[in-house]
Formats: structure tokens, sequence, C-alpha cells
């Protein structure tokens, strides 16, 4: 139980919604209690069970595209009452680095988690998702180049790199 938090947290991160979160940590417990006697003593627990919730993640996901649909509304009228307008921001918020990271793509995204976030070594996040060692460190690079190309407009928005680009180039 001691890696309850990091697990819903990160959860709760990838499935946008507390209660996909919520029941997400608790079949990683089911499937880890079910497969115990595969956890190999020794090894890190950590690591097996968010290897479990990116596993159930990708179920989770592979579920909702079956069961999606397209819901369309009933009037103009209607859809503009569901359009906002993003507020300037006054000073940088975790919400901006949530908004940003959420649109880096997944396999980066997932990596970047793992490796910033948890502090997950990179042989922990290959084994974790099956991948590759190179794949990772690659992932990770682009991941983090990414994140960075979102975060650039708030960060200039404070003053932040906006006189730094030539020395960039």
């Amino acid at each position: 139980m001691p890696h309850l938090a990091a697990l819903y947290k990160t959860a709760k991160f990838l499935a946008h919604e507390p209660g996909d979160a919520e029941d997400l940590v608790q079949e990683v417990y089911l499937e880890a209690w079910k497969s115990f006697h595969r956890f190999e003593p020794g090894t890190n627990c950590r690591a097996w069970l968010f290897r479990i919730l990116f596993h159930r993640l990708h179920h989770l996901r592979r579920r909702q595209l079956k069961s999606s649909k397209v819901e369309s509304f009933s009037s103009p009228a209607e859809a503009d009452t569901f359009a906002a307008t993003p507020p300037v921001p006054q000073e940088i918020r975790d919400e901006d680095i949530l908004q940003a990271l959420a649109k880096v793509p997944r396999d980066f995204r997932e990596v970047v988690l793992m490796a910033d976030v948890q502090e997950f070594s990179y042989k922990e996040v290959a084994e974790t998702l099956g991948i590759p060692l190179g794949t990772v460190m690659s992932r990770l690079s682009r991941g983090r180049k990414l994140l960075r190309q979102e975060l650039a407009p708030i960060a200039r928005s404070y003053g932040v790199g906006a006189g730094n680009e030539s020395e960039s180039a």
C-alpha cells in the first residue's frame, strides 16, 4: 500500500477522471493480489505495480474506444454554452503544466511521467512499459522537448526566454 498515492496520482492524470483513476488503482491491486505468485522477490515492487497500471490503462482505453460515440449538440446555442475562453495566466500554475503535458503524445508522456515525475530509472521505465532502453531515452528526450515547446508561450508571458532565442539557436 505504500505506492497507493503515486499510483492514484498517475492514474488520475492519465485517465482524466477521478472515478476511472480509482477504478484503475483498485484493478491494479486486485491484479497484483491475483498474480502475486509471479512477483519476483528482490525486484522493484513499485515498478511492477506501475507496469500493471499501464496495462490496465491501455485496457481501459481500448474499452472506451469501442464504446465511444460522437455526440452532437441539438442547437448552435447549446454548443455556445460549452465554449469557454481561457483566462490570461497571471502566474504559472500546476494546471498550466498539466495541460501542456496532456498535449504531449501518449507514448512520450508516459515515459516523461515515469522518469521525471515518478523518478523511475531508465531501466525501470523500460521494464515497466516493455520497451527497449534506447526507446526510453529517445522518447524521454522527445517528450521533454515537446513539453518545453508547449510551455514556451507561458514562459514568454512571464518574460522568461524572451531575449534568449538567439542564444539557443
